[in-house]
């Protein structure tokens, strides 16, 4: 109910003036109105007090809203700085890097040139009407092989002087003659008449055995250098084999597109050519986001492809991606990222390792001592331990020495594993715990290490597990200790199908020598195991005596004077 109130003129005219100049907002309140042509007023329940008390709260507000408009515009010019200094820094970090990517490239051809007439070089020979390119060996080699031949030739005037020595070998006395049954020695003239009595110079028995052991002391001395040179040869031989990788890395290097440092994704920077695949390049690159090193893979895909193989190809890497980009272990190339760069190219970022490939060197060093080798076999079950126990889990199919990495190029420090493309997931739709699952991709993988249910051929795809896996680590163990493959080594993958060399490998041979103690050869014969059912799987494998550290020295553990067996102890 309104209520009628009196007031001053004096007042009036001051609330009629607060009303018209300071009010913003003359709905958030009810104002005095002209009611009645009585000039009676209408007044709320706010009072003047109230009305200022509200225009400094109001004038509060807007000097806060100011105050952190004007803090945003501090921040947003420290950000515009901080941006164009970190462009700065970019663009200075992207300058070193190429600077010295372009010397590491120049002194890599300096060297590259200079070896060549050490080491050797391609040559281009002409063959009719066509040209190949043939390799010749630079002068180190020469000047090896010149020696070995001055060698054998030593050899051989020395064993020809010790025959004629042997003819002058005095006899016992014994086998003395009397003077009237020693036969007269002539020699006959070519018209047949007999020319003067020819006499054989026999030597004391002391000047004999003199004779005897200097021929033995400058055989024994050949020998030695014949060794010599055999050892300098086969370092030579692995110095020509760098030397070869490096000459056909730069030739690659110079016929890519990618050659003059380019920066993919606006984030990685190719520095230089690591190899060449089939369909693929891997760069070494700068990752200027996270500022590390990286190996960029760029897959490129044929442009005589058709659409539908080149999508095939491109959904097999989108798989391997998702894959390879969940795992997360010390003994696995971690993914870090995955993009088009366009309709035929894709990249993959790969965590980067500077070693080796552990094919690359057993090539090197032909094989390595059981610790080593079981050394690495310890790390790769390490990480097949891991993939079998996430979920899904996952069978890798291609484990091989070319996709084991040595970090620092040696055998004695740690590895991991790479390239999951042809991996399986045993998800609970495709596996079964009692069969395993089918093999979708019969006649993908290298086969000297996939196992003989992998070639059985029948009318539906064979069964697979992890236990595939375990083969791979048995002929990978093996081919490290004996330098050589269980099955098939100097065959072809085409005569491996022909000959059914992996279906007909029922038993593991081990050579007489380099000489492996009992226990690593009854561990490959459990992981070399013909029949899957007669295989140990790879949770057994974890857990074989052979690779557990306490167990691998003795097979009896000594407590005080009794011997408790190692079985009982572990129980």
């Amino acid at each position: 109910r309104l209520r009628k109130t009196v007031i001053k003129k004096k007042t009036k005219k001051k609330c009629a003036s607060y009303i018209s100049t300071k009010c913003l907002c003359p709905l958030s309140f009810t104002v005095f109105r002209h009611y009645s042509p009585l000039s009676v007023w209408m007044q709320t329940d706010l009072t003047v007090d109230k009305l200022l008390a509200l225009e400094n709260n109001k004038n509060s507000d807007v000097e806060k809203k100011e105050g952190r408009i004007d803090d945003l515009l501090r921040v947003t010019m420290f950000l515009h700085l901080f941006s164009l200094s970190f462009c700065v820094c970019v663009c200075v970090c992207v300058c070193v890097c190429v600077c010295q990517s372009k010397q590491e490239k120049m002194s890599c051809r300096d060297k590259s040139m200079q070896d060549r007439l050490r080491l050797g070089q391609f040559t281009t020979v002409r063959h009719g009407a066509s040209f190949t390119e043939q390799w010749k060996d630079g002068y180190a080699f020469q000047n090896l092989i010149k020696q070995q031949e001055r060698i054998n030739a030593d050899r051989e005037e020395i064993e020809r002087q010790r025959k004629l020595l042997g003819k002058r070998k005095p006899p016992s006395v014994a086998q003395i003659p009397p003077p009237s049954l020693e036969p007269n020695k002539r020699k006959i003239k070519s018209n047949g008449a007999e020319n003067e009595e020819c006499v054989v110079h026999r030597l004391s028995l002391a000047e004999y055995h003199e004779q005897e052991e200097i021929f033995k002391l400058r055989l024994g001395y050949l020998k030695k250098e014949e060794a010599e040179i055999q050892a300098e040869l086969e370092r030579l031989e692995r110095v020509r084999n760098l030397h070869i990788r490096e000459l056909k890395r730069v030739h690659n290097e110079d016929s890519s597109q990618f050659k003059d440092h380019p920066t993919l994704n606006d984030r990685y920077l190719l520095l230089h050519l690591l190899g060449r695949g089939g369909f693929s390049e891997v760069y070494k690159a700068f990752d200027l986001t996270e500022q590390r090193y990286v190996a960029v893979k760029i897959h490129q895909l044929n442009k005589n492809w058709r659409e539908e193989k080149k999508a095939n190809y491109h959904k097999h890497a989108c798989r391997e991606y998702r894959i390879h980009k969940e795992l997360d272990h010390p003994r696995i190339v971690k993914l870090y990222d995955y993009f088009s760069l366009d309709t035929d190219s894709f990249c993959t970022v790969l965590e980067y390792c500077q070693g080796n490939d552990l094919d690359f060197y057993l090539k090197q060093h032909k094989l390595m001592s059981e610790k080593e080798a079981r050394s690495i076999v310890m790390q790769i079950v390490n990480a097949l331990k891991y993939l079998n126990e996430i979920r899904p889990p996952i069978i890798h199919y291609d484990l091989k020495p070319g996709n084991i990495l040595l970090v620092n190029g040696t055998a004695c420090g740690e590895i991991k594993i790479t390239d999951f493309g042809l991996s399986k997931i045993m998800d609970d739709d495709s596996y079964n715990a009692a069969d395993g699952m089918e093999l979708t991709s019969q006649g993908a993988g290298t086969y000297w290490y996939l196992p003989p249910e992998c070639f059985v051929v029948g009318k539906e795809p064979p069964k697979i597990s992890n236990k595939v896996d375990v083969w791979s680590v048995g002929v990978i163990f093996y081919q490290s200790v004996y330098g050589k493959k269980p099955f098939g080594h100097n065959q072809s993958q085409q005569d491996i199908i022909q000959e059914n060399t992996i279906l007909k490998a029922t038993e593991v041979q081990f050579p007489a020598k380099p000489v492996v103690t009992p226990e690593a050869k009854a561990f490959i014969r459990r992981c070399l195991a013909y029949r899957k059912e007669d295989r140990i799987d790879v949770h057994q494998l974890a857990s074989d005596p052979f690779l557990l550290p306490h167990i691998r020295k003795s097979l009896n553990i000594h407590c005080g004077e009794v011997q408790v067996p190692v079985h009982f102890v572990i129980l």
